[in-house]
């Protein structure tokens, strides 16, 4: 710490004093006399954390610890054509913290995840939530009072797979965020990649076909458009039209969100149509990941994301295409994962960003002031 002993030892009183950290015992010595060991004490320092998609956002208070303060508090919050969103978005955290009964000066951050473009050094997201000539970071923290960081949900996703999934043994992963479009977040000898200009990862839109429906990107054949649970769910909604038996039922007045979690519950149950339509898709899923093994030859791939719940029902069919496109000696090598963390990914790499730039904080705890 560069600092005398006798200065961190009077520090270390302090905190202890305030109740921000804790004595944890004795470590193991090497000879010497055994160091005592302090964390930080439950409760003392939160964070809020957020993930949004494309149609609704869930928003949840943490602790250092990982612990859930607050229930998950699920919020329907669109971005696509949506210009209030951002006022909504800043509406929905500050009403989550009021009602949690938290006090706001033992929160270090907000860390919020989402789709697009994100430029998480400006803090500006260049395909939703527009901040005009401001950044989405400052137009938060000023009206909340609280330190803002962003990212995308898929790099995200794939912070928290390094952190405390599969990717913190291994080097080389390529983390999918299965959800409403189909995220990448790319780990590179053990670091998340992003990039020239930050955008890496958007697997959404590998073109797989020169036909199929138009993407929300304005191109024909993404795989997002063909693959994404939102295609998934439209389909679905077509075949009970047409008359297919399944158990999944269709209320016009539903989102085709409800239709995508409903038609996942129901795959997993054993309904026919429904694991057809999401075998159909994890087939393409496993053509567009045949040309990431081409390029990156990474040790493992990770389903992550909200279908990690339906995980096992996409690795034959991923693993088919796999045999079809793939070169053997290059896929050989390659495991297929399914994530322990899956949905809950995306907050907890939110709350990972707010500790990752815990440093750039000038003042994180208000309430504990050192002399």
């Amino acid at each position: 710490m560069s600092k005398s002993i006798p200065l961190v030892a009077r520090l270390l009183s302090q905190l202890v004093d305030k109740g921000l950290l804790i004595e944890k015992g004795y470590a193991a010595s090497s000879g010497g006399r055994k160091p005592l060991l302090y964390g930080v004490a439950p409760g003392q320092i939160n964070i809020v954390a957020v993930a949004m998609d494309q149609l609704s956002t869930r928003i949840v208070i943490v602790d250092f610890f990982n612990n859930y303060l607050t229930e998950i508090e699920v919020v329907d919050l669109k971005l696509l054509n949506n210009p209030n969103s951002l006022d909504e978005l800043s509406e929905a955290i500050s009403a989550h913290i009021l009602n949690s009964g938290i006090s706001k000066n033992s929160i270090l951050g907000i860390g919020i995840g989402m789709p697009g473009f994100v430029n998480a050094e400006k803090g500006v997201n260049y395909t939703y939530l527009d901040s005009g000539s401001d950044s989405i970071t400052s137009r938060i923290c000023r009206t909340l009072n609280l330190p803002v960081f962003i990212d995308n949900d898929s790099s995200l996703v794939a912070f928290a797979e390094l952190k405390f999934g599969v990717a913190k043994q291994i080097k080389d992963v390529m983390v999918i965020n299965l959800s409403w479009g189909i995220g990448l977040g790319m780990i590179i000898n053990g670091h998340l990649f992003r990039g020239h200009s930050g955008f890496a990862g958007e697997f959404s839109h590998i073109p797989i076909s020169e036909e199929g429906a138009l993407c929300s990107c304005g191109k024909q054949g993404c795989l997002e458009a063909q693959a994404s649970l939102l295609a998934v769910a439209e389909k679905a909604i077509e075949g009970i039209k047409s008359g297919r038996k399944t158990r999944l039922t269709y209320d016009p007045k539903s989102s085709k969100a409800v239709v995508g979690d409903a038609l996942m519950e129901v795959a997993n149950e054993g309904d026919q149509f429904a694991i057809e339509l999401l075998s159909e898709a994890a087939y393409e899923i496993g053509r567009g990941l045949s040309i990431l093994i081409h390029i990156i030859n990474p040790r493992a791939i990770v389903l992550s994301g909200r279908g990690a719940k339906v995980g096992k029902l996409l690795l034959a069919p991923i693993q088919q295409a796999l045999n079809k496109y793939c070169i053997p000696r290059l896929a050989e090598d390659t495991e297929i994962y399914i994530s322990d963390i899956g949905f809950d990914a995306e907050l907890i790499g939110a709350a990972i960003l707010v500790m990752e730039n815990a440093e750039k904080i000038e003042e994180p705890i208000s309430a504990y002031t050192l002399t």
